[in-house]
């Protein structure tokens, strides 16, 4: 039985090494049958010299997809049998870059097989223009559960981070009656409870300031290129639901070498990314013009730009732009990514500049951005934040950093 069991052993062992090395390995570790085999055809469509879905052939990682759609359907099905959930979304962004799966996107029966994560999303929104009438509404219904996904892990955490901030930025110690906070006077002035004349005498009164239309103005300010699709989307969400919130006023500004204000959109985050155009140039400074001739009250404005600060417009003019907004009193925050992903790319040289206007500048995860929106609201020293949560300010992250201030004539 130990024999037997070690042969058993052993011929996983060669198996595996044969899914691991290819195969050009079938000499020394055998041919693969079963389950191995078939993970081996899933591997070999993807990696192999001679992908499956070629027409014809080519070297190794020169497959591609041609025009079989039943088949790149398949594929998509086996790699969900056979793999992890995280594996499949390596998977299916090799398979875009590999095997020419973009094409494919433009099929229904691929959408409704494919799994949904940001990479794809953000993969579909740089094709919107491109895709077929008959598989629009299946890539909006992709994207719609994606936004579905995000809204039930994101929602209710920045609802409540932000609405508590704004509920304390507007807290009065002389409240007329109509604004008393009963509940916390109460809780305030128990050591003034009279037990033999039950009462209670309050010589402190906590209440809430008179009621606008909106506490905050927040602009988002969202470098749509290529490369920050990820945080286009993620921004996009975010705006949705910051507008959601009544005493809070919110704008979703996208850019590349154009401005197109999606704020009339923010009901629904699908309309606002399907207005998105990934791709294109930067100009950074005409996005900041825009939003600065939005900003009416800049003392009560929170401007959070993303950005990789990879300007290709006139730099004079981005950074004098930025300057101004933040001299006028705006909470003005620069993050150069939005997203899960690792150290995001971005110009180290531009973010020391920022950094000389003591705008904070660094990357976010959507988890702490909730977090950040409410300290940004309190007013509250954004680096400080950052340094709390273990973030990196972006101009500490190159040996740039260490070169002589920016001066003043650099931005005037």
């Amino acid at each position: 039985m130990t024999e037997e069991k070690t042969r058993v052993d052993e011929k996983e062992r060669l198996e595996r090494w044969r899914l691991i090395l290819g195969k050009d390995s079938e000499e020394s570790t055998g041919k693969l049958s079963g389950a191995f085999g078939k993970m081996d055809s899933v591997l070999q469509a993807l990696y192999g010299s001679s992908g499956n879905f070629s027409k014809t052939g080519g070297g190794r990682g020169r497959g591609g997809l041609g025009g079989s759609a039943p088949s790149v359907k398949r594929w998509l099905g086996d790699i969900r049998t056979y793999f992890p959930k995280s594996v499949v979304r390596v998977m299916q962004k090799d398979a875009l870059e590999r095997l020419n799966l973009k094409a494919m996107l433009t099929e229904p029966e691929i959408l409704e097989t494919i799994e949904v994560d940001v990479n794809l999303v953000a993969t579909l929104l740089t094709l919107s223009n491109v895709i077929p009438e008959r598989t629009k509404e299946t890539a909006r219904a992709v994207v719609r559960k994606l936004v579905d996904q995000i809204m039930r892990r994101i929602e209710a955490k920045t609802i409540n981070a932000v609405q508590g901030s704004l509920n304390r930025s507007t807290r009065t110690n002389r409240p007329k009656m109509n604004e008393l906070d009963f509940r916390r006077t109460i809780q305030a002035n128990l050591k003034n409870w009279d037990a033999d004349r039950q009462k209670l005498f309050a010589d402190r009164f906590i209440g809430y300031g008179r009621r606008r239309r909106s506490l905050r103005d927040v602009v988002l300010c969202v470098d749509e290129s290529g490369s920050m699709a990820n945080s286009v989307v993620y921004s996009s969400i975010f705006g949705a639901v910051l507008a959601s919130i009544p005493s809070l006023s919110a704008r979703l500004v996208l850019f590349d070498t154009e401005v197109v204000d999606l704020t009339d959109k923010l009901a629904d985050p699908v309309d606002a990314l399907f207005g998105a155009q990934l791709g294109g140039g930067t100009d950074i400074g005409r996005a900041l013009s825009y939003c600065r001739s939005r900003i009416s009250r800049p003392n009560q404005t929170v401007l959070v730009l993303i950005t990789d600060l990879e300007e290709g417009g006139d730099e004079r003019k981005l950074l004098r732009t930025a300057y101004e907004i933040k001299k006028s009193g705006v909470n003005f925050i620069c993050l150069t990514a939005l997203s899960d992903e690792g150290k995001p790319y971005f110009s180290a040289s531009m973010a020391r500049k920022f950094a000389a206007m003591e705008i904070p500048t660094f990357a976010c995860t959507p988890d702490l951005f909730p977090d950040m929106m409410a300290a940004a609201i309190d007013r509250r020293d954004i680096a400080q934040w950052a340094s709390r949560n273990e973030i990196k300010l972006a101009a500490t992250l190159s040996d740039e950093a260490a070169e002589s201030p920016l001066q003043s004539e650099d931005f005037l």
